[in-house]
């Protein structure tokens, strides 16, 4: 049980009015006789599948009326709305610490009672629930895709030197030497974007840390410098075997390197490879698991829900957003997702991946998988700066310690609420 809802974090600073009155929506357009229902989703990248998951909605449904908002920089517009009160009936995002906040202002419905919650996948229903500062009942979002971060390989320069897929860490280090000794460069990397550094940080992190560290250390019972320390030591073993400055190659630059076949492989997400195959659309990609682990069981996926939706507490007419949620979720739809962004399906059934993600399929099938480290860090702590200038210092100690007391200073609200729950509820 909750014991109330409180507004977390400066991005949702004034978002809520004390009495907690929500503006109407769906309310229904007096024109046209239908019910309105409006979704403002953060991916614009996907603008044009919701243009046609909206004209094709609007097209065999004469009740309701869909319109779907993709803008630039909708996390913002998002806020910004929410501040004046101004809510869109199901909102498109990401799972991360923007949900745990949403959840915990209350701005978010209780959807449990959805049909289309029965065929979720139960790993993504738990990374979702996991994401609440503070345990809360109901179900407040619905897992639509997922993603997937690890490291992507040249399949075909494999095939060619004869290289096998490494399953733990000491391998991929040999795998790495093997690969330098060929005159190859074993990975690129474009850390010039800072927000590339926390690739290759999450898909370690979860073999080596923790799953809950993060709420470990809310409660007191962890810390940073203890859990993370060997996920540092081993970054800068990989490091090693990247292109002499690292620095000073963006995101774009990493990706079109890896298409011209200037690296054998490249530790990055899922979400990179629509990007290298503008560059090199024959190229044949594939991924596996990034094994930071000493024993392949100590591997687990680093994935987490791309994208989900909710229906918000404003929204005054739920069954016809449970209407358009259900058409978003019908088979066919997911599947033209999964094919337009290389995505990972949430809901559970007979639907076909990308090649690129043959490698990682027996831990996507049997549900081995865990959530982003940064789904958890809040954006003021900069976790993907603070990750790039220790991978130009070096110096782990220094790294680790600023990490555990930025911890302390930007999630002071959320621990303060933490303790408080668990004076109330004891340590569930």
């Amino acid at each position: 049980m909750r014991k109330g809802k409180k507004v977390i974090g400066a991005a949702l600073a004034g978002c809520m009015t004390a009495s907690m009155f929500l503006t109407a929506c769906g309310e229904g357009n007096e024109n046209s006789g239908k019910t309105e229902i409006e979704i403002l989703q953060y991916k614009p990248e996907a603008a044009t599948y919701f243009d046609q998951v909206e004209e094709e909605f609007n097209a065999t449904h004469d009740d309701i009326h869909l319109t779907i908002d993709s803008p630039n920089d909708a996390s913002t517009i998002m806020r910004t709305r929410f501040i004046r009160e101004d809510y869109p009936d199901i909102i498109g995002i990401g799972g991360d610490i923007n949900y745990s906040y949403y959840v915990d202002a209350g701005i978010l419905a209780d959807v449990s009672d959805s049909d289309v919650m029965s065929n979720i996948k139960q790993s993504y229903k738990d990374i979702l629930e996991a994401l609440e500062i503070v345990p809360t009942d109901g179900t407040y979002g619905i897992p639509y895709v997922a993603n997937a971060a690890g490291i992507l390989y040249n399949r075909d320069m494999f095939e060619e030197h004869g290289w096998e897929i490494p399953t733990t860490w000491n391998e991929l280090m040999t795998l790495c030497n093997d690969i330098q000794s060929e005159g190859i460069l074993p990975f690129y990397f474009g850390f010039k974007d800072t927000w590339t550094c926390l690739a290759p940080w999450n898909s370690m992190a979860v073999a080596l840390a923790p799953a809950d560290l993060c709420k470990q250390v809310n409660r007191g019972e962890a810390n940073f410098t203890d859990e993370y320390r060997e996920v540092a030591e081993k970054y800068l073993e990989l490091l090693e075997y990247g292109p002499e400055d690292p620095f000073a190659y963006g995101y774009n630059d990493a990706c079109t390197a890896f298409a011209n076949g200037e690296s054998a492989m490249y530790p990055i997400g899922s979400y990179a490879v629509p990007q290298i195959q503008q560059v090199n659309p024959d190229m044949n990609i594939d991924s596996f698991v990034t094994p930071a682990s000493d024993t392949k069981e100590g591997n687990t996926l680093n994935s987490g829900v791309d994208l989900m939706f909710a229906v918000t507490e404003a929204c005054e007419n739920k069954e016809a957003a449970y209407k358009v949620l259900e058409f978003l979720y019908e088979d066919e739809n997911i599947q033209a997702y999964i094919d337009d962004q290389n995505a990972i399906p949430c809901k559970e059934g007979d639907f076909e991946l990308a090649s690129q993600l043959d490698g990682m399929t027996e831990y996507i099938e049997s549900g081995n998988m865990t959530d982003y480290q940064d789904h958890y860090y809040p954006s003021e702590m900069a976790v993907d700066a603070q990750i790039q200038t220790f991978l130009i210092n070096k110096d782990v100690d220094a790294f680790l310690k600023k990490f555990d007391s930025d911890w302390m200073r930007y999630n002071r609200d959320i621990i303060r609420e933490v303790q408080e729950y668990e004076e109330e509820n004891g340590n569930d």
